[in-house]
């Protein structure tokens, strides 16, 4: 794992002595007293963390050497604040030393600072008690300045939000909440630090407020977002971007935190419920709707205070003297209870960003910042209106123009998802039609955007979290693998995964039979994604100068069809090719293109799990048509190393599953069955299922399994399997063949026996066959058997079934033995002694 030269160092650090380890503690705090720290602080904090992280026990650092590294965690170096913070991280708190959370400790607040802070907090107690100091220090008044420690509470916050919520109370929720309603809705709006006016006087008392700016250039009329720009931003500016930043986490998961002290809130909530109620009704009716989904004009905003108490009476809303017409509008929002405010402040800032999305932004980064605040926020409305219905008529407008706006351009599929999921989840409330939102992401998404990965990271993860809502609202769903099979194909390796949990919702009784082929096709479907590819850009020649035969075939009329057929959209247009030969010949270069070959290999892993699905949701016709399938594409596969002999593999298990669980599948089949065991060249091409079928034939090809089975029917299935058998043990292998493998001949002699056995008349000539074969054996080597060993075993088999064919009645019961012999329970059989003697056993070996 490590290299020689970094178990070395290991070895070393573990191996330290204590004198030795007490000295270089003495050295690092005479160097850490120096007023510059240079390379040597940093060497030797390096080797004292390598030290401590070494050895599996803990340590304790000297007093004085603690104190230092304390005071290197407020060092203007972040070198060295990573360093103290892991060196600390790693060593026991001083004895009797507590973890104390007073103001002095957040002073000089880090990221670093916060992540020794939380290490140390041992119980949900002093968790609690952290996020009480820093909700406290947020409400303190702080400097602006590297040491002030706002910009870092937020990331704290959120990671105690994000590993243990139940630390917050409801009182911790209140506060927080009153406290992003604040730097959500009422930042400066003019330009942090001011700008110089110009001339010569250019002083402090010269400077005035400039106001913030579009990313189109205009001055700002309404409240600042994370989409306003400027030279400098203020602390509440920084601050709103922090909290737009954490609020859909927020959103998420201030349900888990736990309900005590929620006296604040329930004294809220009585005072004001009356008048709660009457302003939700005005807010949720039409007219109100239609005014606060309208773009907002000549709305003008004054620079708000943010000095704001988290007493209950919370005078934010009149902090301004002028405000937007959406704070106009929605000013009773003050009488709300915090978590509800919120949630109207979430929307209105929202319902902003969509706004300023739609400004052309000069720069290609701040385009890039428009798209990916247009995710958050459409996310962020999905959260708003799971936990208020009555936002879902008001979100639904501005949703639906954001959508008819972004659904021609592509470049936008990343934010149109969760367009979709806002749809998937509040459509059928609205009661709005969700067809063209689907027609978009399971047709053109995957049809055009195959080769993007992040597009297909995101479109599978929202697939796999929506997969029952999916099945049950949206028909699209079932019969669009073809286009999602796209993304498998295209790069199997990263989604494989996906497909997994995915391909069992896709198999249906309607789907099933041309989703098996599709899977079969899958890397002719890859092969021709790439030659899609590949047909957009120039013309692709080999080395020595020959271009592409399958390039030359896609871009030909004449087998446009075969490749528009791989590549089509939806399923219904039919199961399979007709001239699938063809295709294959067409894509025989591109057995060894990466991409084919790391979709070959996960065919089988997919065929798994269909056949797995399709037993529970297919009756018995359809499993008859799986296994003619099964049959007939076994031939039909695309050249590719081991590709074929795993295929044939996965129908062997899965076709003596199928015929197990239902046996007259193989009278059904008997046509198809016998039609394949009587190809002799399978014996040499196609061992593996060709045993398995034969053995089908043997096993289940009786009136015990199945009364329509007929003595002309067995008659005509032995007279099959003799043919093949006298063939391939009387003469050598085709030309460029292998001898047949030795387990192909005995389960024939095997099925030829058990046919037998049902009717008596056959026994004569399964008798003579075994006979002649162990004469002819005798002679020395024969053409059919190369190996000794091999042709031993096939002879013994031989004589142990001549032998019990002499008595039809017992070779019938050994051959094929009834129900309660397979599957015996006289463990269970009260009438039987195996019980009681099973019982005397366990009481001999039990001890008394």
């Amino acid at each position: 794992m490590y290299s020689h030269g970094s178990e070395s160092l290991i070895k070393q650090a573990r191996e330290i002595q204590e004198s030795e380890l007490q000295k270089f503690h003495s050295r690092l705090v005479k160097l850490l007293q120096g007023k510059e720290l240079g390379h040597e602080a940093v060497d030797s904090l390096q080797r004292l963390h390598l030290i401590l992280s070494a050895t599996k026990y803990t340590r304790t650092l000297p007093p004085e050497l603690q104190k230092r590294l304390q005071s290197l965690l407020s060092s203007p170096a972040e070198q060295f604040q990573v360093l103290s913070s892991a060196v600390l991280r790693e060593t026991l708190p001083l004895s009797g030393q507590e973890v104390n959370y007073n103001q002095e400790n957040f002073i000089q607040l880090n990221s670093h600072a916060a992540a020794l802070q939380l290490s140390q907090a041992g119980t949900r107690a002093d968790v609690s008690s952290l996020c009480a100091h820093l909700l406290r220090s947020l409400d303190s008044r702080q400097s602006e300045g590297p040491a002030n420690p706002l910009a870092h509470t937020l990331p704290i916050l959120n990671s105690v939000l994000t590993h243990s919520p139940e630390c917050l109370t409801a009182d911790h929720v209140t506060l927080l909440s009153k406290k992003l309603v604040d730097w959500l809705r009422y930042a400066s709006i003019t330009q942090g630090g001011g700008a110089p006016s110009g001339g010569f006087f250019t002083g402090p008392r010269s400077r005035q407020p400039v106001p913030i700016a579009e990313l189109d250039g205009t001055v700002s009329g309404d409240f600042f977002t994370v989409l306003c720009v400027g030279q400098g931003f203020t602390e509440d500016q920084w601050m709103n971007v922090y909290s737009f930043s954490m609020l859909r986490h927020w959103l998420l998961t201030y349900h888990s935190v736990s309900s005590a002290n929620n006296t604040a809130d329930t004294a809220t909530e009585n005072m004001q419920g009356t008048t709660v109620s009457k302003y939700l009704s005005y807010l949720s009716s039409p007219m109100t709707s239609s005014v606060l989904s309208s773009p907002p004009a000549n709305r003008l905003q004054l620079s708000l205070s943010l000095s704001h108490s988290f007493s209950n009476d919370d005078r934010s809303e009149v902090d301004g003297s002028v405000v937007s017409m959406v704070s106009a509008t929605s000013s009773s929002s003050r009488l709300l209870p915090p978590k509800e405010r919120l949630r109207e402040k979430a929307f209105q800032y929202c319902q902003r960003l969509i706004e300023q999305s739609d400004r052309k932004a000069h720069k290609r980064t701040d385009s890039d910042l428009q798209k990916a605040c247009l995710v958050e926020a459409v996310c962020i409305l999905d959260c708003v209106c799971g936990e208020d219905a009555s936002l879902v008529f008001r979100t639904f407008p501005c949703i639906k123009a954001l959508f008819g706006r972004l659904s021609s351009d592509l470049s936008f599929a990343r934010v149109l998802l969760p367009i979709a999921q806002f749809y998937l989840n509040h459509g059928e409330m609205a009661a709005v039609d969700c067809e063209s939102v689907w027609t978009l992401v399971f047709g053109r998404f995957p049809a055009e955007l195959f080769n993007n990965p992040f597009l297909a990271h995101e479109f599978l993860r929202f697939l796999r979290l929506n997969v029952e809502s999916l099945q049950l609202r949206v028909p699209q769903y079932s019969h669009s693998f073809p286009n999602l099979l796209k993304f498998l194909a295209w790069d199997s390796p990263a989604v494989v995964d996906d497909f997994v949990d995915l391909l069992p919702s896709l198999v249906t009784a309607g789907t099933a039979v041309e989703l098996l082929h599709t899977l079969l096709d899958l890397p002719c479907l890859s092969a021709t994604l790439v030659l899609q590819v590949r047909s957009t850009s120039l013309p692709i020649s080999e080395p020595g100068g020959r271009g592409l035969l399958s390039l030359d075939a896609f871009r030909s009329q004449s087998f446009r069809g075969l490749f528009l057929f791989l590549l089509r959209g939806e399923a219904g247009s039919g199961d399979t090719i007709d001239r699938l030969s063809t295709l294959h010949e067409l894509l025989a270069e591109t057995a060894d293109w990466p991409r084919v070959v790391q979709c070959a290999q996960t065919v089988p892993v997919l065929l798994h799990i269909y056949f797995d699905t399709v037993i529970a949701v297919a009756d018995e016709k359809l499993l008859a048509h799986l296994v003619q399938v099964m049959l007939e594409r076994s031939s039909l596969l695309l050249s590719i190393p081991k590709y074929n002999k795993e295929i044939h593999r996965v129908f062997s298990c899965h076709l003596l599953r199928l015929c197990k669980l239902h046996p007259s599948l193989v009278v059904d089949q008997s046509h198809e069955l016998l039609e394949f065991a009587g190809a002799t060249a399978k014996v040499y091409s196609k061992e593996e299922i060709y045993t398995h079928v034969v053995w089908v034939l043997g096993e289940y090809l009786s009136a015990s399994c199945d009364s329509r089975c007929s003595v002309s029917l067995i008659t005509s299935c032995f007279e099959t399997l003799e043919a093949v058998l006298f063939e391939i043990t009387s003469s050598a292998p085709p030309p460029g063949a292998d001898c047949p493998v030795p387990r192909v001949v005995t389960s024939l002699m095997s099925a030829l026996a058990k046919l037998a056995s049902r009717s008596h008349d056959l026994i004569p000539r399964v008798s003579l066959f075994l006979s002649k074969l162990r004469t002819v054996t005798r002679g020395g080597p024969v053409a059919w058997c190369s190996d000794e060993e091999d042709l031993v075993a096939i002879v013994t088999r031989g004589e142990e079934l001549w032998s019990l064919l002499k008595a039809p009645g017992v070779a019938q019961s050994v051959l094929t033995p009834p129900p309660p012999v397979t599957t015996p329970q006289w463990h269970r059989d009260t009438n039987v002694a195996m019980p009681l003697r099973l019982r005397a056993l366990t009481n001999l070996t039990h001890s008394q």
